[in-house]
């Protein structure tokens, strides 16, 4: 049989791609044929309409909204999670032969959607519940704000590996440049990182409005964003305005209006009057309490020592290593991204206990794999030697394969291996300036040999957590063996 595919995760990255990979495996394992296109965050090649015609049926495994549906009208149609794509794609084949061989029932579902995903790519999907919808808005937030974060933050970096951390210090690269000069460089990268931080709030705000009001709401997010920052109001900030914006642009789409009018409002009317009330609501009313909120989480963060701090960075590394790169991995991420742009003391550990514990989880399963092979499968042998590389590259959802098959035994070990790790790093008190990029920033660690240690020891004790769990289920297996065989 012939399928096509589409896959597509809230941040476009990791689970997008694997997803595909495990159904063009399923498909090659059971002499199917797939075309997969994957709606990730650096864009997507399309099917062609040789494929879409060609195949007998269609899967969607996505947790956002899929771009241009339209494109598989009457074609039998089965939709999942990338979860459950990455854990059973064979399932979802099996399905979606189902569907194909009752295909004029499941073509009738199959008609185009009008949910109104826009061509920037809205990360909601039609149909979700309340919560999930919030998740979702919040979600197409954060994917859109990651690339800022990379750029700017990994600029930032190289500016102090360059200059030092007095670069701050220098005037702007507009009055002063020296091409020749190693300083001039730094201030040039780190100016420019700073310039790519100071859209961050704008750009979250803006795409979470856009998530629940379509384009119209860009403009009105981002103003509210903008004034979150100049009230002093934060990432917390950021978070209301966006769906301070979202809110009112979707009451404002239900006002009726004269046709004469209708063909302005998306460009003109809508923008307008949403930013102008997002703007004063902002300003006026919730702008100031948010900012003391957030004064009072940052100087309860300045305050943390010893057992507090260690307790939090455990929590922190735990939230790091639960769902492998899901929504409560991005909660915890996004706490310490939000950090780096107050740039104290504390926010640069927190960064640090965060990139640690998001090294752990494939690096310990590339590393309990090599050890004890024989008691993995040979699909995790192969993912664990790519997770060596995804680990030290601080790319959590390395260890997705082997979560996928075995979750109970992989996922609180690595819980546990994450929050210590987590803790131990915010003991040493280790900084971290980079918001990404794993062992090839660690130049740019404070405190490095205890940060080192504190990675090292989350490996072992996650490693030998998931070895323990492993062997007990062995040995149960056998036990159970030798009674089938004596009874």
């Amino acid at each position: 049989m012939k399928f096509v595919a589409v896959t597509a995760c809230p941040t476009g990255i990791a689970h997008t791609y694997m997803a595909a990979e495990a159904l063009e495996q399923a498909a090659k394992d059971a002499g199917a044929e797939i075309r997969v296109e994957t709606q990730g965050s650096a864009g997507s090649s399309p099917l062609s309409e040789a494929d879409v015609r060609a195949a007998d049926a269609v899967i969607f495994a996505a947790d956002v909204g899929v771009r241009d549906r339209e494109r598989f009208a009457g074609k039998p149609i089965v939709e999942a999670g990338v979860k459950q794509a990455i854990n059973d794609a064979a399932g979802l084949l099996e399905r979606a032969g189902t569907a194909a061989e009752h295909k004029p029932e499941a073509a009738e579902a199959a008609a185009p959607d009008d949910s109104g995903a826009a061509e920037l790519g809205s990360k909601v999907q039609a149909g979700a519940g309340p919560a999930a919808r919030l998740r979702q808005w919040l979600m197409t937030g954060v994917s859109y704000m990651l690339p800022f974060v990379a750029a700017g933050g990994l600029l930032i970096a190289l500016s102090y590996a360059l200059g030092g951390y007095q670069i701050t210090e220098a005037p702007p690269v507009t009055e002063h440049f020296d091409a020749a000069s190693a300083q001039s460089w730094a201030a040039l990268a780190n100016q420019i990182g700073q310039q790519a931080f100071d859209f961050l709030v704008p750009v979250l705000a803006g795409f979470i409005a856009f998530a629940m009001a379509d384009r119209p709401a860009i403009a009105p997010g981002f103003v509210g964003g903008a004034v979150a920052v100049t009230v002093g109001a934060g990432f917390l900030g950021g978070l209301v305005a966006g769906l301070l914006a979202g809110a009112v642009v979707a009451a404002l789409v239900r006002i009726p209006v004269p046709r004469a009018v209708a063909g302005i409002m998306p460009v003109v009317v809508l923008p307008l009057l949403g930013s102008l009330l997002v703007g004063v609501i902002m300003f006026v009313l919730v702008g100031k309490p948010i900012a003391a909120a957030m004064s009072g989480l940052t100087g309860w963060l300045s305050g943390l020592s010893g057992a507090n701090a260690a307790l939090f960075g455990a929590l922190l590394g735990a939230m790091i290593a639960f769902d492998m790169g899901g929504p409560v991995n991005k909660v915890a991420y996004t706490f310490a991204v939000g950090g780096l742009s107050i740039a104290s003391e504390t926010s640069l550990e927190v960064m640090a206990a965060a990139m640690a514990a998001g090294m752990v989880p494939p690096l310990a399963l590339a590393l309990a794999s090599a050890v004890r092979a024989k008691l993995f499968t040979a699909a995790e042998r192969n993912a664990g030697r790519t997770a060596w590389l995804l680990g030290a590259s601080f790319i959590t959802e390395g260890a997705i394969p082997f979560a996928a098959g075995d979750p109970l035994r992989v996922i609180p070990p690595v819980v546990l291996g994450s929050a210590t790790t987590g803790a131990l790093s915010m003991a040493a008190g280790a900084t971290l300036r980079a918001p990404h990029g794993g062992v090839f920033v660690l130049p740019l660690a404070g405190h490095l040999l205890p940060y080192l240690g504190a990675i090292v020891a989350g490996v072992v004790v996650a490693a030998g957590a998931v070895l323990l769990a492993k062997r007990l289920r062995r040995t149960e297996r056998t036990g159970a063996a030798e009674t089938a065989v004596a009874a």
